[in-house]
């Protein structure tokens, strides 16, 4: 059955919902004022900066900007979709779920990625079958996780399965229990041959290893060929092609089995493959994921960095080894993570060194070897190495590693050691350091002129004009980022008080009166000029405030962080949640000024700021006329007018511009 939770269920799972119990389960609070605060479950910190508002039902960390709503706060540290999170929160209140049947549309933009989810889980569960019930599962599977040393309740713990050398009997399964060919390619179980288009298993004759996402759900599979299989193959793995519920490059095999692990030992073991990991478990130790052979990316490091700052990385000693540990060391640096390196002895690899040895042994020698990733580095790239230009590659090589650390004191610190270890002055290594810093500033900084080049060309080309004058980032980015600050800060007086009355007995164009909240102010005034903010999502907001003011229940805090648009609700509880509630004097001055007052200024210089982003394009356009008098003559007058406009506001504003 195709089904949603509907509206009135919705709204009953969100109004039971108490921020600070769904919080507690996660972090440790205590009361501070109207609020709690506790470390932030997001990021590594020392000092608590993650707030919980019981008056307005959310959480925020004043530091990574992190938190929302009961729901929203179980999707980002759960990894739960909009509709898992509510299912936990009805459980966890006891609240019975109404579903309706969905519409084809409904079916098709919701349940899409929870039928590959299906589809995915009912295949894992045909493996972990195949594996324990069929003749050739135990004869064949079975027999090579023995080999392997790998017991049955570990088999179990890891759902691992075998598949049939025949490649159409998964298909015909699947298709015989009323699976979709549609999913059955989508999630990249089968394929479709060329020749003849039929459907074929992509697993087939391979040994099973199911991934788990952080939520238990299975988004991916493995599949090994078999060792008297492998002479000549090249391909001794199959891995699940990337679709919309899996992209290698955010999951980590093992975490849902490590994830507990993890946080309780306050550390991670990084290694290669997934007998490594499954091996390791074995022995006693579970903290411990895989990347499965490709670079880390940023959101893997962030998804352990929830658990935890530490992280060993556990390889075998020869040469690929040694690759995979230098591999994303300076990104994980860069993300504040503590790395430690092992590399194991006698062309030991995790698994196999793991099968020798109890956990105790195994942690011992753990402790014994490891290195931080610095000691590590000079080690590795200044062993036997006299050449003074080599020297001098290998020691800018260590500290570029050092320059990309965030913490300034962890910086410095690994900055003395290294002009010990490696006898040479320190105030070269820090003079060193700041420069490759100055170097990074100034890339980056070129980086956001191309983009706001480029932002000003797509202007100029015809596109839409855009009111905000920041760049927007190369890779996606939240709403804020997106924005200008005067569009944020409007947004933000909408979300909370979009339905306050801030001008009595206006005169309409139609000779009627009426009163302005501050959402229809700022539509109005905007719409005046056909001006509109620059994202999507705070348009909606401003649209939806005007449309409810009229509404005498109308609270614009309640209503957007109780939005069932998840995306609107954590916009909402990032915006509405004040900094911890200290004197009258640092309280935000929205909450001092008069309303009206606020309201005027902030359209004033989001007006200023669309007059200063057209002057800029001018300018532009000025350069570029050099040739052509008249039109250049035309570009002046317009600049000049603009410079006027300009200047009038600043006034209005009470500033001085020097032109």
């Amino acid at each position: 059955m195709h089904a949603m939770i509907d509206r009135a269920t919705v709204d009953k799972i969100l109004d039971a919902a108490n921020i600070v119990d769904v919080v507690s389960e996660f972090v440790t609070l205590r009361k501070s004022g109207a609020n709690y605060k506790g470390l932030c479950p997001f990021h590594n910190e020392r000092t608590p900066s993650f707030y919980v508002s019981p008056a307005r039902n959310i959480c925020k960390c004043f530091s990574c900007g992190k938190g929302g709503t009961p729901a929203g706060f179980l999707m980002e540290h759960e990894q739960m979709t909009y509709p898992e999170a509510l299912r936990w929160l009805a459980k966890k209140y006891n609240i019975e779920i109404q579903e309706r049947e969905l519409s084809n549309e409904e079916r098709e933009a919701e349940n899409r990625r929870e039928s590959m989810f299906i589809v995915n889980e009912w295949a894992a569960s045909y493996f972990e079958e195949t594996l324990h019930h069929h003749p050739d599962g135990t004869a064949i599977g079975m027999q090579y996780f023995r080999s392997r040393g790998i017991r049955d309740d570990i088999v179990r713990k890891f759902r691992l399965g075998f598949d049939l050398s025949n490649g159409f009997a998964l298909p015909q399964a699947a298709l015989s229990k009323g699976y979709k060919e549609e999913f059955l390619l989508a999630t990249g179980i089968c394929y479709k041959r060329e020749k003849d288009g039929k459907l074929v298993d992509r697993f087939a004759g391979r040994v099973i290893f199911p991934w788990l996402a952080m939520s238990g759900k299975v988004v991916a599979f493995g599949g090994r060929k078999l060792d008297q299989a492998t002479k000549g193959v090249q391909q001794k793995y199959v891995n699940s092609p990337d679709s919309d519920i899996y992209h290698k490059e955010q999951n980590l095999y093992g975490i849902y089995q490590a994830k507990k692990a993890i946080a309780k030992e306050n550390c991670v073991y990084m290694v290669e493959g997934y007998t490594d990991v499954i091996s390791m478990h074995q022995c006693g130790i579970e903290n411990v994921v895989a990347n499965s052979g490709t670079a880390l990316s940023v959101h893997q490091i962030r998804m352990l960095h929830r658990f935890t700052p530490n992280i060993v990385l556990l390889y075998d000693g020869d040469e690929a080894g040694i690759h995979a540990a230098m591999r994303g060391t300076d990104m994980l640096l860069a993300e504040g993570m503590n790395i430690k390196v092992l590399l194991l002895p006698d062309g030991d690899d995790p698994d196999s060194f793991s099968r020798k040895h109890t956990a105790a042994v195994f942690r011992k020698y753990i402790e014994e070897h490891q290195a931080d990733f610095i000691q590590f580095k000079s080690d590795l790239l200044l062993k036997n190495v006299t050449d003074p230009i080599k020297r001098s590659e290998a020691i800018n090589s260590i500290v570029k590693s050092v320059s990309v650390i965030p913490d300034q004191i962890v910086r410095a610190t690994y900055l003395t050691d290294c002009a010990h270890r490696l006898a040479i002055n320190e105030n070269t290594l820090i003079s060193t350091m700041n420069k490759m810093l100055r170097q990074e500033r100034e890339s980056q900084q070129k980086i956001a002129e191309r983009e706001r080049e480029r932002e000003a060309n797509t202007l100029n080309a015809g596109t839409p004009a855009a009111t905000s004058v920041t760049s927007q980032p190369l890779s996606p980015a939240s709403p804020m980022e997106q924005a200008s600050k005067v569009e944020t800060l409007l947004v933000r007086l909408v979300m909370r008080h979009g339905g306050d009355i801030i001008y009595k007995n206006v005169e309409m164009e139609d000779g009627s009166f009426t009163d302005l909240t501050v959402a229809q102010f700022i539509y109005y005034d905007l719409g005046a000029d056909n001006l509109s903010f620059s994202v999507p999502i705070y348009n909606k907001v401003l649209e939806e405030a005007v449309q409810h003011s009229g509404d005498s229940a109308f609270n614009a805090s309640d209503y957007f962080t109780r939005h069932p648009d998840i995306q609107v609700s954590n916009l909402a509880s990032e915006l509405v949640l004040d900094p911890v509630q200290l004197s009258k004097s640092l309280q935000p001055k929205e909450e001092q000024d008069s309303l009206r007052t606020m309201v005027e200024h902030l359209i004033l210089d989001f007006r200023k700021d669309y007059v200063e982003y057209h002057l800029k394009d001018l300018q532009r356009q000025i350069s570029l006329a050099a040739s052509d008098p008249a039109k250049m003559m035309e570009l002046l007058s317009e600049y000049k007018d603009m410079q006027e406009l300009r200047n009038r506001m600043a006034k209005k504003l009470g500033r001085n511009i020097v032109v």
